[in-house]
């Protein structure tokens, strides 16, 4: 018998959207796997200020968490971020991506991309660095612009509690039906 395709979900976008709430929750609504997000216990092991080159080192790590949830996954794989972010994230801070960073983002490994929009209220983090209106304004539509650019499929996510993991989950829903 063959073995059932698992579908890979990535949530992505501005921080303090709910990424990762919205990543556990889809799992547990799903009964699979949430891929954690690798920069968040990289730099909080960090012992000096992140630079550029870190970045590359993220995303790697990134890649081998995916590799190694991908097969334990039930259905579909939600990812709590991926390539894209790190992308957006050097382009943003730094003005630049570096080359080899450029060569691993290909969005379209991943069957769906949720984007939460910035409707949400900013929550404090030492990780985070931008709380204006206007920088999360400038990387939700620079998101929603790469996501369009490379022709991926994304649904934007709106709302607060409940809604916001329905409209999610009504996304994903419709993935597992198309396939």
């Amino acid at each position: 018998m063959a073995k059932q395709k698992i579908l890979r979900v990535a949530i992505v976008g501005p921080e303090s959207t709910g990424k990762t709430s919205l990543a556990v929750q889809l799992a547990d609504e799903f009964d699979s796997l949430c891929v954690p997000e690798y920069s968040r216990s990289y730099l909080e092991e960090l012992n000096r200020p992140y630079l550029q080159a870190d970045l590359i080192e993220i995303a790697r790590g990134q890649l081998a968490l995916e590799k190694l949830f991908f097969p334990q996954a039930n259905k579909v794989l939600f990812c709590d971020t991926n390539l894209l972010v790190i992308k957006i994230w050097s382009e943003y801070k730094y003005g630049s991506l570096d080359p080899a960073l450029e060569k691993l983002v290909d969005l379209n490994t991943y069957d769906l991309h949720l984007l939460p929009d910035i409707d949400l209220p900013w929550t404090e983090d030492p990780l985070r660095e931008h709380p204006s209106v206007e920088d999360r304004e400038r990387l939700f539509h620079l998101y929603k612009q790469a996501l369009i650019e490379a022709e991926a499929p994304f649904e934007i996510i709106r709302g607060i509690g409940e809604s916001r993991l329905e409209m999610a989950q009504r996304a994903v829903l419709r993935l597992i039906q198309e396939v």
